[in-house]
Formats: C-alpha cells, sequence, structure tokens
C-alpha cells in the first residue's frame, strides 16, 4: 500500500449554533450535525437535553469558559478542534444562540481555516430576536420601529463609543436596541441612554432565560426599569424601545400555558 493510502484524511468540524435555549429552537441541520459527531465539544449556553441526541459512542467534552484567562481557554478550544479533526473525526462544536453573533464563531472557523480542516457554518437562531418574541415583543413593527441594533453589554464599559452613541441616536429615532450580556451594566447603561437625552418614559424590557420555562420578563421605563428588574439573573437581555409596548398585547407564550 502506497503511503498516499496510510494518509487519515482530516474529518470536518460543523460550528453549530444550538439556539436561544429553547432546545427544540436548534436547525434540522444543526441537529443532524450533532447526531452526525464522533466529537461534540458545546459551552455552558446550551441545554444540556440536546445531549441527549448525540450517539452512545460519541465524545463529550465541556468547552464552557470559567473566569480567568478566556484567551488561552479559547486557544484550548482551538486545539481541540484542530487534533479531533486531525484524527480523522467529525466534531460538533456546540455554541448557544448562533455562533456568529458575539460567540467567537468567527475566531474559531479562521483557525480551522489556517490548519486547512474543512469545516461548515450552521447558523443558529440567535437569542437578539428570539428571546423578545417570545416575551410578545417584535423588534420591528411597521407603527413603531423599521430598524434594531445588536450591541453586546458587556462591552459597555465604553459608554462613550462610537456604538453606543449611535444606540442612543437610534433609541431616540424610534429603532429599537437589543444588548446582549449586559444585565451587570443595568444601570450604567440606562443613565447613559438618559444623560443622551433619550425620554424616560421609553419602554424598556428585561428577559431572563428567555425562551425556557423559567423565562421572566419584566418590564418599565428608562426612568424605572433599573429598580423594577432587580433580583434578575443571566442570561438576560435587555430591549429598549416603543416596540416593548406591544407585550401587552402579544402575550402569546403566557395564554399558550393557560390552554
Amino acid at each position: 500500500m502506497s503511503r498516499e493510502n496510510n494518509v487519515k484524511h482530516p474529518g470536518t468540524v460543523y460550528i453549530v449554533g444550538a439556539g436561544p435555549g429553547n432546545p427544540d429552537l436548534i436547525t434540522v441541520r444543526g441537529l443532524a450535525c450533532l447526531r452526525e459527531a464522533d466529537v461534540v465539544l458545546h459551552d455552558r449556553l446550551i441545554d444540556m437535553r440536546l445531549l441527549d441526541e448525540v450517539r452512545l459512542d460519541a465524545e463529550i467534552i465541556n468547552v464552557g469558559k470559567e473566569a480567568g484567562d478566556e484567551d488561552l481557554q479559547q486557544q484550548r478550544i482551538h486545539w481541540l478542534m484542530i487534533e479531533k479533526a486531525r484524527e480523522g473525526k467529525t466534531v460538533c462544536r456546540l455554541k448557544g444562540g448562533d455562533p456568529f453573533v458575539f460567540g467567537r464563531g468567527a475566531e474559531e472557523a479562521r483557525a480551522l481555516s489556517q490548519a486547512g480542516i474543512p469545516s461548515e457554518i450552521v447558523p443558529g437562531v440567535s437569542s437578539a430576536i428570539a428571546v423578545p418574541a417570545y416575551a410578545g415583543i417584535p423588534v420591528t413593527h411597521r407603527d413603531h420601529a423599521h430598524s434594531f441594533m445588536v450591541i453586546a453589554g458587556s462591552r459597555s464599559h465604553d459608554l462613550e463609543s462610537g456604538e453606543w452613541l449611535a444606540a442612543r441616536a437610534l433609541v431616540k429615532a424610534g429603532g429599537t436596541v437589543v444588548v446582549l450580556m449586559g444585565l451587570a451594566r443595568l444601570r450604567a447603561i440606562v443613565e447613559s441612554l438618559l444623560a443622551g437625552d433619550c425620554p424616560s418614559t421609553m419602554p424598556v424590557a428585561v428577559i431572563s432565560n428567555g425562551t425556557r420555562p423559567d423565562q421572566e420578563c419584566w418590564i418599565g421605563t428608562l426612568g424605572d426599569i433599573t429598580n423594577r428588574a432587580q433580583g434578575m439573573k443571566a442570561p438576560s437581555i435587555i430591549i429598549v424601545g416603543e416596540v416593548v409596548s406591544l407585550r401587552n398585547e402579544i402575550q402569546w407564550l403566557e395564554l399558550a400555558a393557560k390552554l
């Protein structure tokens, strides 16, 4: 047998979005990749019931980040994906939400490309849209908002950045701003919007554990949401805009629970 026939071709890495929390919201393609995988590398934001779909002989590795050197932990994820694929294995990198929305999926895809590992991006349902929808809040509406912005609250240490100035302008112009990973900075975010002349009467929602059975939604305004949302737990998202007022008419999840 020639040397060429002994060379093992690398396996494929599927970078899969698991969706916003409810395991039923993973895509058909994402579920197929999960079931096919020899190795599953998953983060802490997925619903663990999804792992029931994994083959019994598959290897499951929790690569959820802990407090500490996140860059070093991310490098370990890159190494695991590449090494497992070089062993000829099919790898499913399962990430909460959508891999390319604040998920470092692009960094992982780039690392695979540089290593010559074949990969596929499987988009997921983003919490930025799905969580408001589960609370009866559309991010756009013909009569209320013709645009929306998604911004990372974890980067809100610089509330005078160009992006946050754009967020203020969008709120004042009638658009919707969705803040992911911003609960710990809620007071600072609200104060920044108010300082930027956003009206204190502007509706705001804070939603915790969106799309899950224990979802909670608190409604208020820029003037009072900081007090109303005390005790909310991560993961949470913040929605600012007139569309929040539509929740009073579209509480479909609560109605379905009563049927």
